[in-house]
């Protein structure tokens, strides 16, 4: 199977222009494409998982990615899934989170004798003067277009600034700006993104002629894709210091069982065939497709021994009790009044829940328990004595634990 037909089986891409074209260029290893990424935090999330395998799986095909850092629109802002106004950042806030992010793609993609490229496009953009881009660039827009996005159209009725209504003349610049300088004819992005990256491949089209290359294609559920970074304590990070490899690893354990087969397709590089297999399995037999899963994303991100540690911990764990390898969580002094802590604040400061009321929530529902033994009332009062040497196991529903000591 070519690369192509691969990715329409894995169920990654929603719609294309120019699908004849494309399919020649990606299978013949011909596309420099790109995938822009928003510098707003110093991690990437699992919700970038589905354009870091994308990216991947495309290079080892001959293709050449190109990871746009967006230095200059973050100036900005996407106003795409938004109810409000993004918060804008520092350039040195947005070096730093680029710097990180390239760490974390190395996993995923070859950088080395220019095998992939990781830019920044506020290297055009901060240097343009608004008024050649008025008349350069703005002058391929249609304002009536424009408003029937439906990025716009949702922030219409609550308020949409000027600042932000740029942000498509920003992101189809890019585009054209890439095909430029570094050759790049196609564009990747999420299905959110779609009228944007019209508009670049329109730009290119109405700049440098009809004949010039300039393709796009969506990604089937990368909106989708951006929600499995939540969780109900915030996101899951690739960065081990922000998510540990056993939290990562439990996260994906944890997937529904109507969503494993669909995660395994798009974001593993195992065989279609051996997918295909396990669209058998039923019962019991999907948790070991959530296992393999796991482990597969475990090892993508943080390597082969600590995917391992990962799911060792989790089958001892699940088996016996044992919290070898488990994700530890420490109380200090100051978090105990009168050498003791309660129940509550205990969850709340060893990161199993995300507020005190979801906490007192999860006690009184019968959900928290501490060395298998039930806690329901949530007023209780854990003695620092007990959290001292081995300290304990600290359980929230079915599948979320701490080993929980003193400092």
């Amino acid at each position: 199977m070519q690369i192509y037909d691969e990715l329409v089986a894995r169920g990654l891409i929603a719609q294309v222009t120019d699908e004849k074209e494309i399919r020649d260029l990606v299978n013949n290893g011909k596309a420099t494409f790109y995938i822009g990424f928003d510098p707003t935090a110093d991690s990437l999330h699992v919700g970038h998982f589905m354009a870091l395998c994308l990216m991947k799986r495309l290079q080892m095909a001959g293709n050449k990615p190109i990871a746009l850092i967006g230095g200059g629109t973050a100036m900005i802002g996407d106003p795409s899934g938004r109810t409000d106004m993004r918060q804008m950042m520092t350039k040195e806030t947005i070096q730093h989170n680029g710097e990180c992010f390239k760490k974390q793609m190395s996993r995923f993609i070859d950088f080395s004798d220019g095998k992939a490229l990781m830019v920044n496009n506020a290297e055009w953009l901060l240097d343009l003067n608004y008024v050649d881009l008025l008349r350069e660039v703005g002058a391929h827009f249609s304002v009536n277009r424009m408003l029937t996005a439906e990025c716009y159209k949702q922030r219409m009725e609550r308020g949409l600034s000027f600042l932000e209504f740029n942000y498509m003349i920003m992101q189809s610049y890019d585009f054209y700006a890439l095909f430029q300088k570094y050759g790049c004819n196609m564009q990747f992005g999420g299905d959110d993104q779609w009228s944007n990256m019209l508009g670049g491949t329109e730009l290119i089209r109405r700049k440098l002629g009809k004949d010039a290359y300039a393709m796009t294609i969506t990604l089937l559920l990368n909106s989708e894709g951006k929600k499995m970074g939540k969780t109900q304590s915030g996101a899951v990070w690739l960065d081990p210091n922000k998510t540990s490899p056993f939290d990562f690893y439990q996260y994906w354990r944890n997937v529904a069982d109507a969503d494993v087969l669909k995660c395994l397709r798009m974001l593993t590089f195992l065989p279609l065939e051996q997918i295909s297999e396990m669209e058998k399995w039923e019962g019991s037999q999907l948790n070991k497709a959530k296992e393999i899963l796991a482990y597969e994303l475990t090892e993508l991100v943080h390597g082969e021994e600590e995917a391992k540690k990962a799911q060792d911990a989790a089958h001892a764990l699940f088996s016996s009790g044992n919290a070898a390898n488990m994700p530890q969580s420490v109380i200090s002094d100051g978090d105990f009044e009168n050498g003791n802590i309660d129940i509550v604040s205990l969850l709340l400061k060893s990161g199993l829940v995300p507020s005190r009321s979801e906490g007192r929530r999860a006690v009184e529902q019968g959900g928290v328990s501490i060395d298998g033994e039930k806690v329901t009332d949530a007023k209780a009062l854990i003695a620092r004595e007990k959290l001292e040497g081995e300290g304990i196991v600290l359980k929230r529903g079915k599948k979320n634990f701490r080993k929980v000591t003193t400092a």
